[in-house]
């Protein structure tokens, strides 16, 4: 990395949004994201399933399904992906982002030995040989935990657990030595005991390795203690970005509110019931005119059915409310829980 490279994030989006061409009339799945990823920092992007997220990864890496427009800019170490040909944003995006995805068992290629699969990015963006490829995919093996790994490179997917099939989707992600690490809901099919293992390997990792990365997850428990800032997405809006700890500790949206008094706590009774939040996300095809989150929202007014709430600051914290929580209704809503 050179010493010009640094002043950028390692990612930024700049008024992004994206579409699905559909009919009778074209569905609009994010609207004006930005955010960006510092160097060695790690991103949270958290939300309901519907709310944008996977779809918000998969525009970032050029794999949305079509047909999809995606608008505004994505910045790559400073270089805009829009003005790049497609050959040669895969290339970057290869080198530069490596990606674990939600289900190992659907990622991994059920005919090819794990060792094939994970020195393939090797070979194809770095132009390893055969045997460099195979030492590295080994090492790595060896790296994420896989035991006996000269042995296991031959191995077949469903010689594996769970957990060290999500493992090899890791090390797969490594091979290239990426500045960026994306891990989209990696945790999500593993037991809660696994799935804190993963999770620390992540963890480790990073800082062994020096990356960026962007945790993907609709469990805000995930979030604490593992990210430096948090983005929460509802009905393809950011809705509050920020420090975590200032979010966790001082929430401004209702809708990370309620996220934050649905979650089970250790001061809470035995067999507590856990705070829900009724109704269900918006439709795509019938999206409200103002806020997402209104038909929701115990506090929302007609101001706040009828037009979208500006993004408001207050210092690196923002929130889009026309009403936003204070600390006092805040802790209100958490003794509730």
């Amino acid at each position: 990395m050179t010493e010009e490279t640094t002043q950028f994030p390692i990612l930024s989006c700049e008024g992004m949004s994206c579409t699905i061409a559909a009919r009778p009339a074209p569905l609009q799945v994010l609207h004006d994201i930005n955010f960006s990823v510092s160097r060695r920092k790690t991103l949270g992007i958290v939300g309901e399933s519907g709310a944008g997220k996977s779809m918000l990864i998969k525009s970032i890496m050029g794999i949305a399904p079509t047909p999809v427009r995606v608008e505004g800019r994505i910045l790559l170490d400073g270089i805009d992906l829009s003005t790049l040909k497609p050959k040669a944003r895969s290339q970057l995006i290869g080198r530069k982002v490596g990606i674990v995805f939600q289900n190992p068992m659907t990622s991994l290629n059920p005919f090819a030995s794990v060792g094939r699969q994970i020195e393939e990015a090797g070979r194809f963006h770095l132009d390893l040989t055969r045997t460099q490829a195979r030492e590295r995919a080994t090492e790595l093996l060896r790296v994420v935990g896989i035991a006996d790994a000269k042995d296991c490179y031959d191995y077949f997917p469903h010689q594996f657990s769970g957990g060290m099939k999500q493992r090899i989707m890791i090390a797969t992600a490594l091979m290239c030595r990426p500045d960026l690490l994306i891990a989209d809901e990696a945790t999500t099919a593993l037991d809660v005991t696994v799935q804190k293992e993963v999770l620390d390997l992540l963890q480790i990792l990073q800082e062994e390795r020096q990356m960026s990365m962007i945790l993907v997850s609709h469990n805000l428990g995930v979030m604490a203690g593992r990210t430096d800032h948090i983005l929460v997405l509802y009905g393809g809006h950011i809705v509050e970005t920020g420090p975590t700890a200032e979010v966790f500790r001082n929430p401004r949206h209702p809708y990370t509110g309620a996220l934050l008094s649905a979650m089970p706590r250790m001061d809470q009774p035995a067999h507590a019931r856990l705070e829900t939040i009724p109704g269900q996300p918006p439709s795509l095809s019938n999206q409200p005119r103002g806020c997402p989150f209104a038909p929701r929202c115990p506090s929302a007014q007609g101001l706040c059915h009828n037009d979208m709430p500006l993004m408001s600051r207050e210092g690196d914290h923002r929130f889009a409310c026309h009403f936003p929580l204070t600390e006092t209704s805040v802790s209100k809503e958490v003794s509730h829980g």
